[in-house]
């Protein structure tokens, strides 16, 4: 798979203009022959950002439409997070996996929401992979990848997952810079565990720029993407809010023949311990 880590300039309360420009990475991760792009978390409105309490769209809608109509359009895969008003009519903070003809083949709500955004999204209740031409493909979001959160990738993996693909929005304080980066333990750590004991590739792209609006105003996203295999990692973006930028990686698709509990016997043949989960 050639991925496209879209990070993505993403401005509170305007989805207009972060989905002109969501649509325009399309279109370069495809002139870079990327197979699939993977776009941040809540792309529309920004994470948290109150606009979308009220303004969020239904998937299918207006949003998904135009990313769907550019996957068709360019021919790739493009894996996207968007605030979602459920049909029960709350909303969810969502991400969604479009297959080059432009039909939805995968949609997913976050479930290991922070505290903070409990007031903005409701709790997901599935998880699900798909079977594409390049690999089954499942799908969690930002925080699911937490060490507390593990569990979501394990199960991503015992589904049969060859490729985790997370959307994200990774923030910090303002003060913090490329000099303190404090994402090697807490992001690098989780992709590297699931990547190294289930030998799957997980992948999370991030927005960039500061954050206006919401219970985060005045922190900054700072991109730092990551593709991470069981080799280590072989893509990572720049850590910077400024970073706006399409980092393309060539990843190799996993050679994963265990299923079931077949899964738990390699698990142990690599020393894994049941009771210490994450």
């Amino acid at each position: 798979m050639r991925i496209g880590l879209g990070q993505l300039l993403v401005e509170g309360g305007e989805p207009a203009r972060n989905l002109a420009r969501a649509v325009e990475q399309i279109a370069q991760a495809a002139a870079q022959q990327c197979n699939l792009v993977l776009l941040p978390e809540t792309l529309d409105f920004a994470w948290t950002h109150p606009s979308g309490l009220y303004e969020a769209q239904p998937i299918p809608g207006p949003f998904s439409d135009q990313l769907c109509q550019a996957a068709a359009r360019h021919g790739l895969y493009v894996c996207a997070g968007l605030t979602e008003r459920g049909a029960d009519g709350r909303n969810y903070n969502a991400a969604i996996l479009i297959d080059p003809q432009g039909h939805i083949i995968l949609k997913y709500h976050k479930i290991n929401l922070l505290d903070i955004e409990q007031p903005f999204y409701a709790v997901g209740q599935t998880l699900n992979v798909v079977d594409t031409p390049l690999g089954k493909i499942g799908v969690n979001i930002c925080s699911d990848n937490y060490l507390d959160g593990l569990p979501i990738g394990h199960t991503l993996a015992r589904m049969g997952a060859d490729f985790i693909l997370a959307p994200s929005s990774w923030t910090v304080d303002y003060s913090i810079t490329e000099e303190h980066d404090p994402y090697k333990e807490k992001w690098l750590r989780p992709f590297s565990i699931l990547a190294k004991l289930y030998n799957v590739v997980v992948a999370g792209t991030t927005s960039v720029g500061y954050i206006v609006g919401g219970p985060y105003e005045g922190k900054k996203s700072v991109g730092c993407s990551l593709a991470v295999d069981a080799q280590g990692v072989q893509a990572q973006g720049a850590f910077n809010e400024f970073a706006g930028q399409l980092v393309v990686a060539d990843l190799a698709r996993p050679n994963r023949p265990e299923k079931g509990t077949d899964i738990g016997l390699m698990l142990q043949r690599k020393g894994f311990q049941f009771d210490q989960l994450p």
